[in-house]
């Protein structure tokens, strides 16, 4: 059993694709350099976007918002409203498909398509806390210019045009009236403002919110001062949240096939971070591999044949292997009966598992020492976390954890905490409609 284990591990370390090859020192001080210099305004893969958005504002009771969460496969609607203690009430709500997701659209389109999706709901608010999941340059008012698509949706000519004005201008002449206003955010900061919502109670030393999904990102509260791109902010007072776009880092330790991989992905070279780590691509780069490990004679010809004719496979299917390797799921049934392929599938698995855990920790941890949060194990950061890879991937929690206590608590004597904020990027958005 442990030769097969060996042998993955000398086929992973030919490819550079070994989790171990990874320095989490080193890795996290790379990181925080991206993280300045996108401060900075200077060449960086992190973008460090400003949000104009701050917490330390009282949420209004009983007035609704209209709330939107634009995410990689589902657009939500719904109105929202909190009650005097603070909880909210979510009604209205819809799940309708993202736009752009299904190929290739027009601006027009997408605009279209959004306004016809709220539309039921205009007359609730005007009010709008706008959640959209993609690179975006918020404005100082709030409205946010699209700086990059990603998780593969596509939309024509939408690069660099403004989101909240278009959708405004596209209700406007399907004959909506009365003065909207739509404050728009990443799913991040949703998450991060839905976290501190559910648990006023709690003593934490900082926040992070932090997406592993259908993609990845996190963000922070960063000191104005540290802002340099920005004068204005960095001549201020206070503190805002920044959006790291950490799924465009371009620093971490890509192997061979994470290459191969991303040349046949829509944009090549872009996100590349994301592509290592996130439920979009994840089960690609793991089939990329197994299909690459079957050449090389890994397995038996058996399931070489069969991994050949597989054209795609998601984190869903992954995780059904792990937990049954012994049923009919798709990755089973290419072993057969035959032992070793079944262990040696097992071993990759794990391994590109504990790889992507092992990147998100040293995101993570990246922040919480740049900010210096969490020194006290009373009053530990709070990360509120966000998406079905995190918590639904077989063995990524465990390893995680792992790397958190290994690296972040005994090495570094820094504490976090993870906790779920139930509908956190509703809520989050309606406390940016409501508050901003």
């Amino acid at each position: 059993m442990y030769e097969l284990k060996n042998e993955v591990k000398q086929f992973l370390n030919k490819y550079e694709m070994n989790y171990e090859n990874i320095d989490m020192e080193q890795s996290c001080n790379e990181f925080i350099k991206e993280m300045d210099e996108g401060l900075k305004g200077n060449q960086s893969s992190l973008k460090m976007i400003p949000t104009y958005i701050a917490t330390d504002k009282e949420i209004p009771t009983g007035e609704p918002v209209i709330v939107m969460d634009a995410g990689g496969t589902n657009f939500r609607v719904a109105v929202v409203t909190f009650d005097k203690d603070k909880k909210p009430a979510i009604e209205d709500y819809k799940l309708y498909r993202m736009p752009g997701t299904n190929g290739e659209i027009s601006k027009d389109e997408f605009f279209s398509d959004i306004a016809n999706y709220i539309l039921p709901v205009i007359g609730k608010s005007n009010k709008i806390g706008f959640c959209f999941s993609y690179a975006t340059e918020i404005l100082p008012n709030k409205d946010g210019r699209l700086l990059q698509f990603s998780k593969e949706v596509r939309v024509k000519d939408l690069i660099g045009e403004a989101i909240g004005e278009g959708l405004l201008k596209k209700l406007k002449s399907m004959g909506v009236n009365g003065d909207k206003r739509i404050v728009l955010l990443n799913d991040t900061v949703a998450t991060l403002l839905g976290g501190m919502a559910a648990y006023p109670d709690r003593e934490f030393d900082g926040f992070i919110g932090f997406i592993l999904g259908t993609g990845t990102n996190t963000c922070y509260s960063e000191e104005n001062k540290n802002i340099l791109k920005v004068s204005a902010l960095a001549k201020s007072e206070g503190s805002m949240l920044i959006n790291v776009e950490s799924g465009g880092y371009g620093k971490a330790k890509r192997g061979i096939i994470d290459c191969e991989f991303d040349n046949g992905t829509v944009n090549p070279g872009e996100y590349s971070f994301e592509k290592m780590i996130s439920g979009r691509y994840q089960g690609g780069v793991v089939l990329a591999v197994l299909k690459k490990a079957a050449e090389e004679g890994l397995f038996s010809h058996k399931f070489a044949d069969s991994i050949k004719s597989v054209d795609e496979l998601t984190c869903e299917e992954i995780s059904n292997f792990l937990y049954y390797p012994y049923s009919k799921n798709s990755l089973s049934m290419c072993c057969g009966d035959g032992t070793d392929d079944r262990i040696l599938l097992y071993h990759i698995c794990d391994a590109m598992i504990e790889r992507a855990a092992k990147l998100v920790a040293i995101n993570l941890a990246s922040i919480m020492l740049k900010t210096g949060r969490g020194k006290n194990p009373c009053k530990p950061v709070c990360i509120a976390a966000e998406g079905s890879t995190f918590y639904k991937l077989k063995l990524f929690r465990y390893k995680l954890d792992y790397y958190i206590k290994e690296f972040l608590n005994d090495k570094k004597g820094l504490y976090c905490e993870f906790v779920k904020a139930e509908n956190a990027t509703l809520v989050g958005a309606a406390i940016a409609g409501l508050i901003n």
